[in-house]
């Protein structure tokens, strides 16, 4: 090749270099901008949807299902405390849940208030 077609190609490919680096140069995104920005954006949507969840006043009607005393371990239904402490004398935790719920869905069925011993002894049989 001549040495003045390679210094005319060495000078239009400098050129071509140039005008790319200047077009990079406007185009570029200051990044820091960019992640403040997207960072204040993602806390007042969190933000926006926490409030729809938990609204800082939170007023409900008062719960007439509330339970006073003791009540079977998983459920809302009365019982007594020597009713719990049979069910803690069971060894094997499985078969404690089964017995618990058994009674639970007995007294559901018959509408019981509160478990007594006896009931439970009734209700725990399988």
């Amino acid at each position: 090749m001549e040495e003045k077609s390679l210094d005319q190609r060495l000078a239009a490919l400098e050129s071509r270099l140039a005008r790319l680096e200047t077009l990079l140069e406007r185009s570029a995104v200051d990044m820091n901008a960019a992640k403040t920005g997207i960072q204040q954006w993602v806390t007042e949507y969190v933000s926006l949807r926490l409030q729809q969840l938990v609204p800082e006043t939170c007023e409900h009607a008062p719960d007439d299902t509330v339970t006073h005393g003791p009540v079977l371990p998983g459920t809302r239904i009365r019982c007594t405390e020597e009713v719990l402490h049979r069910l803690g004398r069971i060894p094997i935790p499985f078969v404690r849940q089964m017995v618990t719920q058994k009674v639970a869905e007995t007294a559901r069925a018959e509408k019981i208030v509160t478990v007594d011993v006896p009931f439970f002894e009734r209700a725990a049989t399988f």
